[in-house]
């Protein structure tokens, strides 16, 4: 179980992210147009997992709108932003904010996501949503880098991450 704040107040979530040099899990989640994604959609690619409780925040909106801005000059690279947002507001949020860089999924449906990456929060007033986090996949499908926020109202450590690229 991973041991983060929410402004100060401890909160915890079902477990901890997966392991440097483990096989990064599939997954199935919703993407804005209702389509169903896995992670093998992405297969050959360096993905950047943006996880994060809700849009609906201003640090979860900022993280989108950074990555959107900084994926636009990588190669052979997607960010995918995964909350359990309900794939409308995800789209509504894109369009509001002209993001065009990142792919939007949720895993409103069943939440395996947050079960099998071990991020689900349970406790507190954020308790059944997903902890702020990075989780880096390379080309192989292999996690090389991730980061737990300790903070849910912090921003996660941009330069480390795209330097994990």
């Amino acid at each position: 179980m991973a041991i983060i704040a929410l402004k100060g107040n401890t909160i915890n979530t079902i477990g901890n992210l997966p392991k440097i040099g483990t096989k990064a899990l599939d997954f199935k989640l919703t993407a804005i147009d209702l389509t169903k994604k896995s992670l093998s959609d992405f297969n050959g690619k360096k993905i950047i997992l943006n996880i994060f409780p809700s849009l609906d925040t201003g640090t979860c909106a900022t993280s989108v709108r950074e990555f959107n801005k900084k994926v636009a000059d990588l190669e052979n690279t997607v960010i995918l932003c995964i909350s359990k947002d309900l794939p409308f507001a995800q789209a509504r949020f894109c369009g509001a904010e002209g993001i065009d860089n990142v792919i939007m999924l949720s895993d409103f449906a069943d939440g395996n996501f947050g079960t099998s990456y071990q991020l689900e929060i349970t406790d507190g007033h954020l308790a059944h949503l997903h902890s702020r986090a990075i989780v880096i996949i390379n080309e192989d499908g292999n996690v090389v880098y991730t980061e737990q926020i300790s903070e849910i109202v912090n921003e996660p450590n941009y330069k480390a991450a795209l330097n994990a690229i």
